[in-house]
């Protein structure tokens, strides 16, 4: 039987298309796709342990050691900055961080920028950077009302299609960083289990190679 190589991945849409993946690069799991509760599916055959977690928590299980390998979006890894190696930029989940504020606002560089977001340490480098000087509001969820209740002047959030800030007269105006779904490994992990990360990591590759020629 072969060593389990622990897989953690993101609830949702992104884990089940990222799974969808890693099963065409060898490591498949049909109990995966069962509709019940459970949360860790194994496939002794093909030496595979996945379970589900909550996606800000991907880096927390792979930088412990409890995953081997995982899934994160780049916003959770530049927001946590875990100790883990980021292996490859997978290209779903894309989208970008971005800074954005009601219609017409313009900077007043003379007074401190008062800014809501769920990101506090991609806001701060951000705007450090910029040497501007801002007051950071911590928010979680529904940050686009803030700037409508004048709470704050703009926000940093995550944009998609941007049709949640157009419903509310938002605007993005900078674009702080684009954003995609990375496979990163535990360091550890990567020594022992060099030949099983490896294998799924070219797997995993050539998939994107190939969309990016598709595309061409």
């Amino acid at each position: 039987m072969k060593e389990f190589l622990n897989v953690a991945l993101p609830k949702g849409r992104l884990g089940e298309r990222v799974y969808a993946m890693f099963a065409q690069a060898g490591f498949p799991c049909e109990e995966l796709l069962d509709p019940k509760r459970k949360l860790i599916f194994e496939n002794p055959e093909a030496g595979v342990r996945y379970f589900w977690v909550k996606p800000s928590d991907v880096p927390v299980y792979v930088e412990r050691g409890a995953a081997d390998v995982g899934v994160a979006g780049k916003d959770i890894l530049l927001e946590y900055g875990p100790d883990i190696y980021e292996l490859l930029d997978l290209d779903v989940g894309k989208c970008r961080m971005c800074v954005a504020a009601k219609t017409g606002f313009r900077d007043d560089p003379d007074r401190t920028l008062r800014v809501a977001t769920e990101f506090p340490n991609i806001t701060r480098t951000y705007y450090a950077a910029r040497s501007r000087d801002i007051d950071i509001i911590r928010l979680h969820g529904s940050i686009e009302i803030a700037p409508i209740l004048d709470l704050t002047d703009v926000i940093v959030d995550i944009v998609e299609t941007g049709t949640t800030l157009r419903e509310n007269d938002l605007l993005p105006i900078e674009t702080i960083v684009p954003i995609s779904a990375r496979l990163i490994a535990n360091k550890v992990s990567f020594k022992f289990k060099h030949e099983a990360i490896q294998t799924l990591y070219q797997g995993l590759k050539a998939q994107v190679a190939a969309k990016e020629a598709e595309k061409k």
